[in-house]
């Protein structure tokens, strides 16, 4: 009787926040309005709607503005953002990359585009990567020969890591970059869903090698699908910008492609209407934040779950509002999940660890005790910007 009546206490509090104004309360929709459809008319106006267009440089230009990183690549999606990025650093057919397995499947699929290998690593209580057991592990299980870190079990390389920065929240990546220069690990970023999200100070996505962002249909901000690399090496982005382009010889009218590339260039009509919701991201974030304050006040005096909250010296932009069911509770997820929907609420859980994926089970990985049993307590909150 216990466990109805709070998932019932759950459910109301959410529709205390949301209020009643629509039929249906999607996870994340996106947020557009007029001026975003005059933008994208004025790309077809011009008839440069493909990769060409002025309107693909403007992005990418308002992107160096607000992330301060000083190349910006804008591509298709945050997945081809994550293959260019493995590839523009060099890292080989079965050299090792480190990834906590609740993340998105793409950034396990782009490891194995490239022939590497999936290392899958613990999670903390925030869902970030747990930096304190990392490095134990690593301590345990690496040794460094000739300036590169080395498997003990496999005997193969470990080359990179790719900390995951979950619905906007940020790990401590001081803590993690002097992990990596430790261990001689690159940095990849997945900041997939934390565009406008800051650690001291500084934006997700600039803190190793190459950061990644995502805006597809339900991030922050939305070029209907799309992504980009963030990089401060010029060398990076001339490469991935080579690559990303097919690989073709710069010419004014020979067809010459000096190797594999692929078609991963942001079309313009895509970035006309990133670049005009750019213009309105501080206030997608501000209701962002205050839409977690609601859930926040709301559901605090339910003593059965925790509402995620930013870590220590994140600002995070919230992309999804997060509530973690205590361990004793955890078995009611389906339940709640269930309860919700039947009320046109759809919330959801997480992602199925990678680890459980058939096609990644016969990888390494460390003791997932923590990752296993969030996947079990996670429910993600309706988190558009547009609700009061």
């Amino acid at each position: 009787m216990k466990k109805n009546l709070i998932s019932e206490d759950i459910l109301k509090s959410i529709k205390f926040v949301i209020g009643k104004k629509k039929k249906n309360y999607f996870l994340h929709e996106p947020s557009l309005n007029k001026k975003d459809r005059i933008l994208v008319n004025n790309c077809i106006d011009s008839n440069f709607v493909s990769t060409v267009g002025k309107y693909s440089e403007l992005f990418s230009n308002e992107l160096k503005k607000i992330t301060k990183a000083k190349y910006v690549l804008c591509l298709v999606s945050g997945t081809s953002a994550l293959h260019l990025a493995i590839n523009i650093l060099g890292i080989k057919k079965n050299e090792e990359i480190l990834l906590p397995s609740l993340t998105f499947v793409a950034t396990g699929n782009v490891i194995l585009y490239n022939n590497s290998v999936p290392h899958f690593i613990e999670i903390d209580d925030n869902l970030l990567i747990d930096l304190k057991k990392l490095e134990n592990y690593l301590i345990r299980n690496t040794f460094l020969k000739n300036g590169k870190c080395i498997n003990k079990n496999s005997l193969r390389v470990i080359k990179a890591i790719i900390p995951m920065h979950i619905f906007g929240h940020i790990c401590n990546m001081s803590k993690l970059r002097r992990i990596a220069k430790k261990f001689k690990l690159l940095i990849i970023e997945d900041a997939a869903e934390a565009l406008g999200s800051y650690y001291n100070g500084k934006h997700a996505g600039t803190f190793g090698q190459v950061g990644v962002l995502s805006f597809n249909g339900n991030k922050i901000i939305t070029t209907g699908m799309g992504g980009a690399i963030l990089t401060n090496s010029k060398k990076l982005y001339e490469k991935a910008n080579y690559i990303a382009s097919q690989a073709k010889q710069k010419s004014k009218w020979e067809y010459i492609y000096n190797g594999i590339g692929y078609n991963y260039k942001l079309p313009s009509i895509n970035a006309a209407l990133g670049l005009s919701q750019l213009k309105r991201i501080n206030k997608l974030i501000n209701a962002k934040r205050n839409l977690f304050k609601k859930y926040l006040n709301s559901l605090r005096d339910i003593k059965e779950i925790r509402v995620l909250e930013e870590p220590k010296s994140c600002k995070s932009n919230y992309w999804l509002n997060t509530i973690i069911l205590d361990k004793k509770f955890s078995v009611h997820q389906k339940n709640i999940i269930k309860l919700c929907h039947k009320n046109k609420i759809f919330v959801r859980p997480v992602w199925k660890p990678l680890h459980q994926l058939d096609h990644f089970k016969h990888f390494p990985k460390m003791d997932l005790k923590l990752t296993n049993r969030m996947a079990k307590s996670v429910i993600n909150l309706p988190s558009s910007s547009f609700i009061k």
